[in-house]
């Protein structure tokens, strides 16, 4: 639910602020360019709230409502309350305590799942780079409050509506609130516009930082900012991914088929001339039972225990439902920093054009640098950056710092992803003005105009070496005050910085386990081909074939489609290339997952089927993906689809139960309606048996699943639900049939006896079935049920034989039964149960298809997908 805080007291709007210098908005605001200190920032933030769009209060009466919502159970409860007041009223009683039971049971299962992935939410982290007592810290985007100082630097989310004090070069992507594609560039100029998201000088809540860097102010906060008006209209109600929509379809199909049954016996019951009210309710009371409502205490019991599972695991699922579709993937893209190698990027060597030591590229590195100092730990920046200031305050480096603070920078073209360049102007010790420039050694090399075939040859065996490698150049400047991307040209190659990020020890062992479960693995980077090439010889990664960004731009879709299959490595890939590569791969009818951290990344995870960062990755790309990891290890993710299809697995046990134990109930009730003189079993007893039966699938979730299922991915195939339905319903309809006969013409029972007996024979063949239906192998033999799988259904089955002997007995409408019905009817459930076993040998040997994944088409996917990326930006978590 959207929670609302009070209106903002502030004696001045983001409109306001815009018109205003920056220094009156400080002023205005109470703060200071260093600041809010702790004290003042905890006060305001008591005054305004949190700064979140959203808080998901768990209400125990909202998980109640989605158990009421079954129209069935609320028109058989409006029946029995009119038999209660026509003269019904111990049925009227007994109905309601059933159907409490009933709607208890998955009220219970439910709430328990949501508490267990409400504690699961709170452990990803966004956090913004704020000025705080005086001091640039990392904080909570939530802890924000007006007055905050917020630093802006490429790929930030911008964590609330900020008044813009200083930028450089900064340019914000504000699609998400205006629809626009091209980013929108920013001042710190005051400007008088009454259109609320047409202000330079300020910068919206959930907008990213598509170039440069600045400072901002926060005017407004959570549900004040623009953002937030927009997010407290939308509907609360998520896209659906693959996993629901089979649901949903299957539902569909038993109420439909339960409405056409339901029909008959009501008709037939009433052409019989048998009570009205009598025959409503046990139409009703068989329409209840057939209908699955149980089902989703079952689904989300199974999600809940695998969220719990993969938590433990350091991985944060942000929608159950994710869980199943990370089951679906047959290709994962992922980036290679961090997660095929260690992510600890360390500084090795500065060395000359040609090879040799140097450290004149070290310090031109340094100066030309987007981290910060805080204390002694550098922030900011990227990893190379941070990984330069700290090899400058090294032993044996004291002179590369020292030199560094002879140059004074006067102005920086921060770096960004299309030119993967970076520049600053600079003085140099003598005075004289300087451009300093790093970044992608191609691109560098391309700009410079003393490049030898010798230099060409050093950075060749750099990366044959799989070292990571910045090349920095620079030149003389004019007499100019500001830097712009025409500038970075006619350069003069100084060096190359390298870089060792090894690969993980587990990394072979992750590819070998995702192999084994049919994934192909492939790797995007914006790194060189030859050093991702290194790496996938390191872990075992068969490499097939490398694309470079420049051969992707060349390709048409029907090539780039083409080419997949045989490509391994893209490199050089851009946040459009990476995109568009995910895009195709889908269109090819592949479920497709990205693993991605940085801004460069979102795009492509927001493209993917099951988008997938890291909690320390940038906040866009956690808004963007549907599985957070708390740790970045490519193992854990294997575990990820074996749970998804684990739990698909155990999902689609309870749907063949139903449509076999379901079905043939129906079929059984509608023919003895047609030759019985009174009905076949009271609604009283009806719902008795659907409670019990209900209470036995619930160890469904625990059980095991065989190795072969979880080796291929799995999906919904309806055409194949309903043909095991047109088997297995009417086998278990013959064994209703026979012990009607054996009621009837052996035991020569009465109504009471004849009731008493379908119950408990429906009972044991309904919960009992479940060890054939559950594996493809040999029950027991081959394939050994959980433990609760195992003592659950046999339990469920004693109970319902000894109610007949119980003091419920006579409320209930049963009588104790003869002994010789029990010899009886362990001998018509071990037939049944063998004949159930020869059907499902031959069922899956005739129909190949039983399992086959029936892809959606490209369209209903792309509705889907459209829907779901909505949601994961309106809905985090």
């Amino acid at each position: 639910m959207v929670t609302t805080v009070a209106p903002s007291t502030t004696d001045i709007n983001l409109l306001e602020a815009a018109s205003l210098a920056g220094d009156d908005v400080l002023v205005r605001l109470g703060t200071r360019p260093t600041g809010l200190t702790s004290v003042e920032a905890q006060e305001r933030l008591q005054r305004f709230g949190a700064n979140a769009l959203t808080t998901r209060a768990l209400r125990p009466i909202t998980v109640l409502v989605r158990q009421l919502k079954n129209p069935l159970l609320l028109l058989l409860l409006t029946a029995a309350l009119v038999s209660g007041l026509t003269g019904g009223g111990a049925d009227a009683v007994i109905i309601t305590v059933i159907v409490a039971l009933s709607v208890g049971l998955g009220f219970f299962n439910e709430y328990r799942a949501e508490v267990a992935m409400a504690s699961l939410r709170g452990r990803i982290r966004h956090d913004a780079e704020v000025w705080r007592d005086g001091a640039l810290q990392q904080l909570p985007v939530t802890e924000l409050t007006p007055g905050d100082i917020v630093m802006l630097r490429i790929g930030t989310l911008v964590p609330a509506d900020l008044r813009l004090l200083s930028v450089d070069q900064l340019q914000c992507d504000e699609g998400l609130l205006t629809g626009e594609s091209m980013p929108v560039e920013k001042s710190t100029e005051p400007a008088r516009k009454n259109e609320p998201l047409d202000q330079p000088g300020c910068a919206f809540m959930g907008t990213v930082v598509h170039q440069g860097e600045g400072c901002g102010v926060v005017i407004d906060t959570g549900v004040r900012t623009a953002l937030g008006r927009i997010a407290t209209g939308l509907s609360e109600e998520q896209s659906r991914t693959g996993f629901e929509v089979g649901l949903a379809r299957f539902s569909r199909l038993l109420f439909q088929a339960a409405a056409v049954l339901t029909a008959f016996i009501f008709a037939v019951n009433v052409g019989l001339s048998r009570p009205l009210l009598d025959a409503l309710l046990f139409s009703l009371a068989i329409a209840v039972g057939i209908a699955p409502e149980m089902m989703p205490a079952i689904v989300t019991v199974s999600l809940a225990a695998g969220s719990r599972a993969l938590a433990e695991k350091h991985v944060v699922v942000k929608r159950l439902v994710a869980i199943e579709d990370l089951g679906n993937i047959e290709t994962l893209f992922t980036d290679k920093t961090g997660t095929l190698t260690q992510g600890a990027v360390a500084f090795q060597r500065s060395l000359a054009p040609n090879g040799a030591s140097s450290s004149e590229p070290l310090t031109l590195g340094v100066i030309c640098n987007e981290a910060t100092l805080s204390g002694a730990m550098p922030i900011g920046g990227n990893a190379l950056d941070q990984a330069l200031l700290a090899a400058a305050g090294l032993p044996g480096n004291e002179e590369v710092a020292i030199d560094a603070a002879r140059y004074t920078r006067l102005a920086a073209l921060p770096f960004d992803h299309d030119r993967q360049l970076a520049s600053v102007l600079a003085t140099d010790p003598s005075g004289r003005p300087v451009i300093i420039t790093k970044g992608a050694p191609e691109v560098v090399l391309s700009r410079s105009t003393n490049v030898d075939r010798a230099a060409q040859d050093v950075l060749d065996s750099l990366f044959a070496e799989g070292a990571r490698v910045v090349a920095v150049a620079s030149r003389a400047a004019n007499d100019q005050r500001s830097l712009i991307a025409e500038d970075e040209k006619d350069l003069s190659l100084v060096g190359f910085l390298t870089f060792a990020d090894p690969a993980k020890s587990d990394a072979a062992e992750s590819i070998a386990k995702l192999e084994q479960l049919g994934i192909a693995v492939k790797i995007i980077t914006g790194d060189n081909g030859m050093v991702a090439k290194h790496i996938c010889a390191d872990i075992g990664l068969t490499c097939s074939g490398v694309l470079t960004g420049a051969d992707v731009e060349a390709m048409t879709d029907d090539e780039l489609a083409a080419a997949l299959p045989s490509t391994t490595v893209f490199a050089r890939t851009g946040p459009e290339q990476k995109s568009r590569i995910i895009k195709v791969a889908r269109k090819a009818g592949k479920d497709v997952a990205y693993l991605g951290d940085g801004v460069n990344d979102a795009v492509a995870l927001h493209h993917a089927d099951v988008g997938i960062s890291v909690d320390s990755g940038t906040d866009v790309a956690k808004d963007a993906a549907d599985v957070v990891l708390l740790e970045k290890d490519l193992g854990v993710l294997a575990d990820g689809v074996v749970e998804g299809r684990r739990i698909f697995n155990n999902t689609m046990k309870y749907v063949l139960m139903a449509t076999s134990s379901n079905f043939g109930n129906m079929f059984s009730a509608a023919g003895a309606s047609l030759f019985l003189s009174y009905l076949p079993m009271l609604p009283t007893q009806v719902l008795l048996n659907n409670l019990l039966y209900d209470s036995g699938q619930l160890a469904i979730p625990t059980d095991r699943v065989d190795p072969e299922a979880l080796r291929r991915p799995a999906s919904w195939d309806l055409h194949f639900i309903r043909r095991f339905m047109a088997v297995f319903g009417p086998l278990s309809s013959i064994f209703d049939f026979a012990t009607f006969w054996l009621m009837l013409a052996v035991l020569n029972a009465g109504q009471r006896e004849f009731r008493t007996g379908w119950f408990v024979e429906s009972i044991a063949t309904q919960t009992l079935v479940v060890y054939v239906i559950r594996t493809r192998k040999v029950p027991f033999f081959r394939s050994r049920p959980s433990v609760p799988m195992l003592v659950v259904p046999i339990t469920t089955a004693l109970i319902g034989a000894g109610l007949p002997y119980t003091g419920l007995a006579h409320v209930l409408g049963f009588t104790p039964l003869p002994t010789n019905f029990f010899f009886l009817l362990v001998a018509l459930v071990a037939a049944y149960l063998m004949l159930v076993e020869s059907a499902k040998v031959w069922f899956y040997r005739t129909y190949r298809a039983a399992g086959v994944r029936q892809p959606a088409s490209c369209d209903e996917r792309g509705r889907r997908h459209v829907r779901r990326r909505v949601a994961r930006f309106a809905h985090p978590g």
